[in-house]
């Protein structure tokens, strides 16, 4: 974890935690007093609630009691499973657990030294990039002496209240907490890559392959430290309501393992029966448990060994947890919430990530070329109006990881501004060296489009071709202004930047060497009807653009004389009189041979759809004609902020 922690309202732990102990008082948190304010955003809500520590509920409070585990706790009255789903996973992975609550044996209880207890404790969560610590007293609401909202099996343990009170500080109240996701509060504890899938759109349910390729992939994301929940969506149904098979419909479940189970020796009669694909979910209210196959005390367990079901840790008892198969489960859930923690350490045997981050914002502006708040592709007019962010695929193709997150809105639920605003991306192939904001959209190819979601964080993966890129992070509809931060993992630095400038800059160079006059966009698409350069009737064709004293080469097309290159260039033209020519090369491996060109003036009259032109020999347009042609499309333009 980085070293740099900002301070939630800029507490501090010790300082505080000394004061206290130095005047022999307990920490009563002025930043979220123990009063209604706390409780609820909505007026209309409150109740009787009495505030008390820890101490007052029990003998010999504990922070932790036996380490933490999946089972410690339940959701209590507040409509937060998706909190609790999101603690019970972190239960599993001590390394991150100890993220959030630092030094937790410096927090806990000592009944030897009574003096060191300040009724003071801090937590950690990596909000919008960073890792910040929130500082909260140990006052917790309670009615008739019970915890009223999150709160643990063992009576003298505090840990999931007390986390639970510095994430509800964080919303601004505990109010604004009741209904979310699972993946949100992953993200905030870990700093994973947060993705949700549908699982009915996928067709999960019914494609076995598709169950396949679904359960590998969570497998090796449980496997790698990542997180993953799930839910019923409720369309048509109560939320909270029960199903015939014992799940609760809108509830947030965690999963807490995934596995290929081996079956009674006695039943293998092949060897694509030697296992089954189950999985094992947690309920946060602690009870009411799948009545389907796999069920705790249901028949199919006998066809398993004594060893193996020990190894499972299998217990017949209503605590809440259960297993299914893996088709039973993408059959009964909708929805799957899954965290990845990516692993950008160079020390690991698994695959290493290239990661950038970037923050940035979707701001209004009466003047279009400082809007940055344009909406989605189907604003055509303003969509090219949002941040621009440039990155380049270095390698032949490569796997590229997006996430987009908008900034935490339930801190706006008291002004009735709480609810996520829809967001997603767009990925264009773009003109190999543009160094500047696109205007419009002319040669470049839409290559992957987001899901556009009202979640917190939207996240795509891709394989991209060799290339230059720009991502557009929008809202759905234009004009929604809120912060964003964008996380980009590749396989190889990507070097991506924010593209602010619309034209190349004017300096005093510009005056003494002179200042361009004429933008033009260049796409080569193809070439047919080459020369052949091998015995086997093919070439290994490439293009060379030239304008000025500038050039740009496309990758080789090889063992063809009919090459697709989709190269795409962009050039600022001092001298519009010079014009542009496209050469053809094969490539050899001890000297290219030039195979022919198409030289063209370029002017902004000239036909902007795409053509097709011969290829001539060197020298100017009335050279004499090489076999050959290539398909082009040239746009220009005295407007440098036009394209």
């Amino acid at each position: 974890m980085s070293s740099s922690v900002q301070l939630f309202r800029d507490q501090k732990y010790g300082e505080l935690k000394g004061q206290c102990i130095q005047q022999g008082r307990l920490f009563e948190d002025p930043e979220f007093p123990a009063s209604d304010e706390s409780l609820y955003y909505d007026p209309a809500a409150r109740g009787k609630v009495e505030w008390k520590r820890p101490k007052d509920l029990c003998e010999d409070p504990r922070l932790l009691v036996n380490g933490m585990s999946s089972h410690d706790f339940h959701q209590g009255k507040l409509g937060n499973c998706w909190f609790v789903a999101a603690c019970s996973c972190l239960a599993l992975r001590k390394s991150l657990w100890q993220q959030v609550i630092p030094d937790y044996s410096e927090q806990e209880w000592d009944p030897k030294n009574p003096g060191k207890y300040a009724g003071i404790f801090r937590f950690r969560f990596w909000r919008f990039g960073e890792w910040t610590e929130v500082v909260v007293d140990d006052l917790l609401p309670t009615e008739r002496g019970e915890l009223i909202y999150c709160r643990s099996n063992t009576r003298n343990e505090f840990w999931s209240a007390l986390l639970e009170k510095a994430y509800a500080k964080l919303a601004g109240s505990y109010q604004a907490l009741d209904g979310g996701c699972a993946a949100e509060a992953l993200v905030d504890f870990t700093g994973a890559v947060a993705e949700s899938i549908n699982l009915a759109e996928g067709r999960h349910g019914e494609v076995i392959s598709e169950q396949m390729k679904l359960f590998e992939d969570l497998m090796k994301v449980h496997k790698r430290g990542g997180f993953i929940s799930c839910s019923i969506s409720s369309p048509g149904r109560p939320s909270e309501a029960e199903t015939a098979m014992g799940l609760i419909v809108g509830h947030a479940y965690s999963v807490t393992a995934i596995r290929k189970l081996r079956l009674g020796e006695r039943l293998v009669f092949s060897f694509k029966e030697e296992k089954l694909f189950m999985i094992r979910l947690r309920n946060p209210w602690g009870r009411k448990e799948w009545h389907g196959a796999w069920s705790d005390s249901s028949e199919e367990w006998k066809k398993v060994s004594d060893s193996e079901r020990k190894n499972l840790g299998l217990t017949v008892k209503n605590d809440g947890e259960f297993w299914m198969t893996f088709e039973d489960w993408c059959k009964n859930f909708t929805d799957v919430d899954i965290c990845r923690t990516v692993n950008t350490s160079y020390f690991s045997l698994h695959k290493t990530w290239e990661k950038e981050m970037m923050h940035g914002a979707w701001e209004k502006h009466p003047e279009p070329l400082l809007n940055r708040s344009g909406g989605c592709f189907d604003n055509r007019e303003t969509f090219l109006q949002n941040p621009q962010y440039l990155f380049d695929v270095k390698k032949a193709e490569d796997k590229v990881l997006v996430s987009l997150q908008q900034e935490d809105r339930r801190k706006y639920k008291k002004e009735g501004k709480g609810d996520n605003i829809t967001i997603g991306f767009e990925i264009l192939k773009v003109e190999d060296n543009r160094r500047y904001r696109l205007h419009k959209l002319t040669v470049q190819e839409r290559v992957a489009t987001s899901p556009y979601s009202n979640t917190r964080s939207v996240f795509l993966r891709r394989t991209l071709q060799q290339g230059r890129y720009i991502l557009i992070p929008t809202t759905y509809i234009p004009g929604v202004p809120t912060k964003f931060i964008l996380r980009l993992y590749t396989d190889v630095p990507s070097k991506l930047r924010e593209l602010k400038a619309h034209r190349p800059k004017m300096t005093c160079w510009s005056l003494l060497c002179g200042y361009p006059r004429r933008v033009t966009q260049i796409k080569v698409h193809s070439a047919e009807g080459l020369q052949q350069q091998d015995r086997s009737g093919g070439a290994d064709p490439y293009v060379l653009i030239k304008c000025e004293n500038q050039s740009r080469r496309s990758p080789v097309q090889h063992g063809t004389t009919s090459p697709v290159f989709n190269t795409q260039v962009i050039f600022y033209r001092k001298d519009i009189d010079s014009p542009v020519t496209i050469q053809v090369w094969n490539s050899n491996l001890l000297s290219d041979r030039f195979l022919g060109q198409a030289v063209l003036a370029a002017s902004p009259g000239d036909p902007r759809e795409q053509q097709t032109l011969r290829l001539r020999g060197r020298g100017g347009r009335e050279a004499a004609e090489v076999p050959g042609r290539i398909t082009v499309t040239v746009l220009s333009s005295d407007d440098l902020a036009e394209l």
